[in-house]
């Protein structure tokens, strides 16, 4: 088992408006909003998916060096930045160009400013699939002493994939996404209580804003403690950042109310009872 964090940590989820394909511009939104979660005093802070180009499959498909990221691209460099002026992390939601393959990508930027990391969407989403490769493995952060599992959109509507991350040890997990009107928002506002309680941790959610790639978004980014029960959520269609301090003793009152992640049995171990009836 790994232990507990013996300090509480401030997140923050940013969402705001991509404007389609153009990088740069949503490089430097992304940074001014690194520069506010600063000064909120957020340790780390998450992007929503894809958020470097907007949504846009078909513009990422028909011009992949343009509207997705590349190895070691420069057009990262104001992130960097700030990322290193501030002492921040940021998880960035982008579509990654990657030896000819395309990726749905958290991109994690360290306070020191380098790429320390990305995560590759792992469960892709209908039409997704025709465009990208799937990631082949989950991603832990360890930042401060707290375990961050990430995951992006769609993955949060797998019980597995959360769980995955709870028993690697992770205290909260990390989603960029994109939710749309109506049963967007009903999904998110199911999955991500559940993903919580499930296993006693915090689920922090990013959203878009606005139209992207065709899909009307409904925003609400929020964090949820590990009752499952919600701790901050931003509202509906403007741009804004929220926060929430994860404490550790939080957890701890969690998991002793609700010790079902301590007690877990695999049951895939074990043989089923089959009963034939008439």
């Amino acid at each position: 088992m790994y232990p507990l964090p013996s300090h509480p940590i401030r997140i923050a989820a940013a969402q705001a408006q991509a404007v389609a394909g153009d990088i740069e511009a949503n490089v430097a939104t992304v940074a001014a909003m690194v520069q506010e979660s600063a000064r909120a005093g957020a340790r780390l802070v998450v992007f929503p998916e894809k958020f470097l180009s907007g949504y846009e499959p078909d513009l990422i498909r028909a011009e992949p060096e343009r509207c997705a990221v590349q190895p070691d691209d420069p057009r990262l460099a104001p992130i960097a930045d700030v990322c290193r002026e501030t002492g921040t992390v940021a998880v960035v939601g982008a579509a990654f160009h990657d030896r000819g393959d395309l990726y749905v990508s958290a991109l994690v930027v360290g306070a020191s400013g380098g790429l320390v990391t990305r995560y590759d969407k792992q469960n892709l989403f209908k039409a997704e699939r025709e465009v990208y490769r799937e990631g082949a493995a989950g991603c832990t952060l360890e930042l401060d002493g707290w375990r961050l599992g990430l995951g992006i959109c769609y993955d949060s509507g797998f019980p597995e994939h959360a769980r995955a991350a709870a028993l690697d040890g992770c205290h909260a997990y990390v989603v960029g996404a994109l939710f749309s009107v109506g049963n967007g928002y009903h999904e998110s506002r199911t999955w991500f209580p559940a993903r919580a309680l499930d296993n006693t941790c915090y689920a922090v959610l990013a959203n878009h804003i606005g139209t992207t790639g065709g899909w009307n978004t409904c925003g609400a980014s929020a964090i949820w403690g590990p009752d499952g029960r919600p701790h901050a959520e931003a509202g509906p269609d403007r741009r804004e950042l929220i926060t929430a301090d994860l404490d550790p003793q939080t957890l701890i009152a969690a998991r002793d109310s609700e010790p079902m992640l301590r007690d877990l049995i695999d049951t895939g171990t074990y043989p089923r009872a089959l009963h034939r009836l008439s």
